[in-house]
């Protein structure tokens, strides 16, 4: 028996249906990077990227919507922000990457891999990813903790501490 079973048996219920997914963690991670200017954003900050006006011009995203995403960014401590000051000019803010949104990486990079094998250019994907030590392609894998890697179907979902079945009805 698996872990969902042993865990629903005395409730009669489908797990698949019948969990309660408030508390997901997928869900309030979209929250704050599932739309498409913020992931935007980040590659561009990743590209190297880091004044509003190179947001504004690479992205084209319309100014207020490009300040509402920036400062969300900062707020929830993906990117921070350092004052920089060109020679007569006022000094501005310029957003670097945090830790934090260096561990979104993984995940950008996991789109980008998919959008260039399904949703690429006829001629290719527009920009390669290498490890700059060796020129090698970057990709993405899953790995466990142990450093084994993992096929997609060799993964399973166990209810952990924070699990919760619907209230009932």
């Amino acid at each position: 028996m698996d872990v969902w079973t042993e865990a629903l048996q005395d409730s009669g219920m489908d797990h698949r249906l019948d969990r309660d997914t408030s508390n997901c963690s997928i869900a309030r991670t979209l929250e704050v990077v599932g739309e498409k200017w913020t992931i935007l954003i980040l590659r561009e900050v990743w590209y190297g990227s880091s004044r509003f006006g190179d947001f504004e011009r690479v992205l084209g995203c319309p100014r207020n919507l490009l300040a509402g995403r920036l400062r969300m960014l900062v707020e929830e401590g993906i990117l921070a922000t350092e004052t920089y000051k060109e020679p007569g000019a006022r000094s501005r803010p310029k957003y670097v990457i945090t830790p934090m949104g260096m561990d979104l990486v993984p995940a950008v990079m996991g789109l980008l891999h998919w959008g260039d094998r399904y949703r690429a250019d006829p001629e290719g994907p527009a920009v390669l990813t290498r490890h700059r030590g060796c020129g090698a392609q970057v990709n993405v894998h899953v790995r466990c903790e142990q450093g084994h890697s993992v096929r997609e179907e060799d993964i399973e979902s166990v209810p952990g501490p924070a699990f919760r079945m619907k209230a009932a009805e």
